[in-house]
């Protein structure tokens, strides 16, 4: 790894996949301005000093799509390296609980099954989560 990979901010995210009952899956697009602007992802954000990530997660979840979610077991973490920022996100699996989900944070949001979800641009860091699912599903 190159030396200056470590000049570069890190961010630890907290990213939940929610299912439905339907055994579908929660993704929403980022908004079009920003770093990745348009793309879809798995909800989550930034880990907040002093909090965990199930604690990060529950919380994002309400701030960006105003449900509440119960936050189960541990996916996968994923390292990645962007050309300006290091993220490592780490994944749980989720259960929507209540509350019908909005974008309050986000372009738009869809229930999408497994076999849907190669139809939608991520950001590279998220292949190996949809990866893990697909292997797991």
């Amino acid at each position: 790894m190159c030396k200056t990979t470590f000049l570069l901010p890190h961010k630890v995210i907290g990213v939940a996949v929610i299912k439905n009952l339907q055994e579908q899956i929660l993704i929403d697009r980022r908004l079009p301005q920003g770093e990745f602007g348009g793309f879809w992802e798995f909800p989550g954000g930034k880990v907040e000093p002093g909090e965990t990530t199930e604690e990060c997660i529950r919380r994002e979840i309400k701030e960006e799509l105003g449900i509440e979610i119960e936050v189960g077991t541990h996916l996968i973490t994923v390292e990645h390296t962007y050309s300006k920022v290091r993220v490592t996100l780490r994944v749980h699996c989720c259960r929507h609980l209540s509350g019908i989900p909005t974008p309050l944070e986000c372009e738009e949001i869809r229930w999408v099954s497994i076999e849907e979800i190669n139809q939608f641009s991520f950001p590279e860091a998220n292949f190996q989560i949809i990866s893990a699912l697909q292997q797991n599903f």
